[in-house]
């Protein structure tokens, strides 16, 4: 069973350069507080390493 992490957006994306953003969108957030489920793979934990001061992480059980 593949591993999830459970990713949140917790602070906006507002005024961040646009490469953050594009990976916030490409992520899959919406908004501040938008939660979503992403498979933990090299390229996901990359992404979000980047972004990582916007948005907090949880593994699924």
């Amino acid at each position: 069973m593949a591993i999830k992490l459970r990713v949140k957006q917790v602070r906006s994306g507002h005024g961040k350069p646009a490469p953050q953003r594009l990976l916030l969108k490409g992520l899959g957030l919406k908004h501040i507080n938008y939660t979503v489920e992403l498979q933990d793979t090299p390229a996901v934990r990359g992404m979000i390493r980047k972004v990582s001061h916007l948005v907090t992480v949880t593994p699924v059980e």
